[in-house]
């Protein structure tokens, strides 16, 4: 999709280069009046920022009630032992592992049965509606079922964070795969490519919005259901840290894993958002 779309683009630019010079003279680049506007730069830091400055404000007030919710400066001063007496970083270390795995097999899983139920008929027939109905299913409801099925140790943990994330991967290819252009295809058999010549040239780079859409869900997905699983018997993990904190009532130290747990999604999410403009540069949208 992406050479054919170069491809056009490229006639395109060749076609206007030959244009005459006075009008294109009187042309002048403009962004379109109803789209959303310039970027602003780090913007997206903007509201994380404004969320701190109101927890601020509020503690420092008093209108946040200390044994609710801790005080920003007394959160950082937890942070600052858990890291000094190393805590933090074990807990940390483990926790990405986890979701690196749990992450890393759900987008191979997920793009595998995007491609098989995306160009098979008898692919979509046998794998759509389970996947539907899993879809259905919360994750939580499915834990009890996993711990008899596989225990309680780390395979039940990596399967939980597995399933999750492979279903958003599967729903956003699918759709994405599907509404690829009949013309390609028919371009690509004219041409003779192979079928995995079509996979690599048309399927998959046409089905990528899709797979990104899916990608930065699934990103937000894995931390959720790491949160799940680690405060399932777990011995390690921020989950597990969170989950001592609450037995001694230690707020503090669990506000320290929630802004974690924040701060890893919205890196994530930032990555993935990175990522995702390098590989569709050559697509033309209002966000440009």
């Amino acid at each position: 999709m992406a050479t054919l779309e170069v491809g056009v683009l490229g006639r395109i630019g060749r076609s206007a280069r030959t244009a005459p010079e006075p009008l294109l003279a009187r042309r002048k680049p403009t962004r379109p009046r109803l789209g959303p506007g310039r970027s602003i730069p780090f913007g997206i830091a903007i509201g994380p920022v404004l969320l701190i400055v109101g927890w601020v404000l509020g503690s420092a007030s008093g209108a946040l009630d200390a044994d609710t919710l801790p005080a920003p400066w007394t959160v950082a001063e937890t942070a600052r032992d858990l890291i000094a007496d190393g805590r933090l970083q074990s807990n940390l270390l483990t926790s990405l592992k986890r979701a690196a795995w749990g992450l890393g097999l759900g987008v191979v899983i997920g793009v595998v049965l995007a491609l098989i139920a995306g160009l098979s008929r008898f692919g979509e027939a046998l794998l759509d509606g389970p996947i539907q109905i899993k879809r259905s299913i919360p994750t939580l409801a499915l834990i009890p079922l996993f711990i008899v099925w596989f225990g309680i140790g780390e395979e039940m943990k990596l399967i939980v964070i597995t399933t999750s994330v492979a279903i958003p991967i599967y729903i956003n290819t699918h759709a994405q795969l599907r509404g690829v252009d009949s013309r390609y295809v028919e371009l690509a058999a004219t041409v003779g490519l192979s079928r995995w010549g079509f996979i690599r040239r048309i399927a998959l780079p046409g089905s990528l919005p899709g797979f990104f859409t899916g990608l930065r869900l699934a990103v937000t997905i894995s931390w959720l259901a790491l949160v799940v699983v680690e405060q399932v018997n777990a011995t390690s993990g921020i989950g597990y840290l969170m989950t001592q904190a609450r037995t001694y009532g230690q707020i503090d130290v669990i506000v320290v894993g929630l802004v974690i747990y924040g701060l890893l999604g919205l890196f994530g999410d930032i990555a993935v958002r990175a990522v995702e403009r390098r590989a569709l540069s050559w697509r033309q949208t209002i966000s440009d």
